[in-house]
C-alpha cells in the first residue's frame, strides 16, 4: 500500500457560499475535521489551479476547487500496546471492535495511553488510515468512553473517505440500546431537535436553538417496559456528540446511570449502587453499511454486555 502522500479533490457547495474556506472545506471533506484542514491550509498543503491557499479565514465561493495534500502519518507518538479487542470484523481494508465501556476512543487530555487508538496501533501493526492525524489514526466516528459497542476504523484513506461519505450522508446504519428512566406513554417516537455546547457548561451539550449547533435527529421505539424505566431502541439518522444521552434527556427519559445528563431517582438508587453500575447505560448495538471498497452491504450485532443485562435483569417486573 502506498504510505505516500494522498490527495483529496473538493469543490465548494452552493450552501457553503461565502463560508470561511477552512469551514467550507470541513463540510466538503468530511473526513477530515475543520482544525485538520485549518492546519493544512497553514502548512501549505491545500491549492487551487492557481497556487497554493495559505489563508483558512479567506472566504470561499461556490464552486471553487481545492486539492487537499494528506501527507503520510508521522510516526507516531502513541504508544502501540497489547490491549484485548473484541473483533467483530477484520478485512485489509477496515476493523470493527466491539469496544467495551470504559474504553477511550482515541489519545487526550487525561487519557494519554490505554485507548482503542493505541490498541488499534498493536493489533494492525501501522496499517491506519492518516486522515485523522497522528492522534486519530483510522479513526472514522466515536462512542463514548463509558457507551459500550461497536465502531468502524479504517486502515487506509480509501476506506476512511467511503466511510465517512456514509455516516455525512446519514446512510450508516446505527442502532443503541438504552435503559432509561421513566416508561414511555407512546411505543416510538423522533426527537429532532439541535445540539450544541451548552451555554451554562461549556463541558456538556444541550438542545439548542434554530441557528445554533448542529441538526440531529434520533428515532427510539419502546422495547420492553421495566420498573419505573424502560428498554430503549435507539436509531440515529445523525451522529452527534452525546446525541443519545441528550434527547432522550429532553423527552424525560435520561439514560440511568448517566452522571452528566440524567438525575437517579430514588427507586432506580438501590439498584444502581448495589450492581456498582456508574455508566450510562448505552450500548452500540448494531453498525451497518456498505463496504468502503468492495460496495457489499455489512451489517454486525452486538448483545448489551454483562453489566447492562444485570441491570436490566433487575429491573424486569
Amino acid at each position: 500500500m502506498d504510505r505516500g502522500v494522498s490527495t483529496i479533490d473538493a469543490t465548494i457547495a452552493e450552501t457553503a457560499n461565502g463560508w470561511r474556506l477552512d469551514r467550507a472545506l470541513a463540510d466538503a471533506v468530511p473526513s477530515l475535521s475543520r482544525e485538520r484542514l485549518k492546519a493544512l491550509i497553514a502548512a501549505g498543503a491545500v491549492s487551487t489551479s492557481e497556487g497554493l491557499v495559505r489563508d483558512p479565514a479567506r472566504k470561499a465561493a461556490a464552486g471553487m476547487q481545492f486539492s487537499v495534500a494528506i501527507p503520510a502519518p508521522a510516526p507516531a507518538h502513541n504508544e502501540a500496546q497489547a490491549i484485548d479487542l473484541v473483533i467483530a470484523h477484520e478485512d485489509e481494508h477496515l476493523i470493527v471492535v466491539d469496544k467495551p465501556a470504559g474504553l477511550v476512543v482515541h489519545p487526550a487530555a487525561g487519557n494519554l495511553d490505554g485507548t482503542l487508538v493505541n490498541a488499534l496501533l498493536h493489533h494492525c501493526a501501522g496499517q491506519l488510515s492518516g486522515i485523522g492525524g497522528v492522534a486519530r489514526p483510522g479513526i472514522v466516528h466515536r462512542i463514548d468512553k463509558d457507551t459500550s459497542g461497536l465502531i468502524v476504523a479504517a486502515k487506509h484513506d480509501r476506506a476512511h473517505e467511503g466511510l465517512s461519505r456514509q455516516f455525512k450522508a446519514h446512510s450508516i446504519d446505527r442502532r443503541y440500546a438504552a435503559i432509561v428512566a421513566g416508561r414511555p406513554t407512546i411505543g416510538s417516537g423522533t426527537v429532532d431537535a439541535r445540539i450544541g455546547r451548552s451555554s451554562a457548561n461549556r463541558k456538556k451539550m444541550a438542545i439548542v436553538g434554530a441557528n445554533a449547533g448542529k441538526h440531529a435527529v434520533t428515532h427510539w421505539r419502546l422495547v420492553q417496559p421495566l420498573a419505573d424505566a424502560a428498554l430503549v431502541e435507539c436509531r440515529l439518522e445523525t451522529g452527534r456528540t452525546h446525541q443519545v444521552r441528550v434527547h432522550l434527556a429532553s423527552i424525560g427519559h435520561p439514560l440511568l446511570g448517566d452522571p452528566v445528563y440524567g438525575r437517579t431517582k430514588a427507586v432506580h438508587r438501590p439498584v444502581l449502587e448495589t450492581l456498582g453500575f456508574r455508566r450510562q447505560a448505552l450500548h452500540a448495538a448494531r453498525l451497518g453499511f456498505i463496504h468502503p471498497v468492495t460496495g457489499h452491504a455489512l451489517s454486525f450485532d452486538s448483545a448489551i454486555p454483562a453489566d447492562m443485562q444485570e441491570l436490566f435483569n433487575r429491573l424486569v417486573v
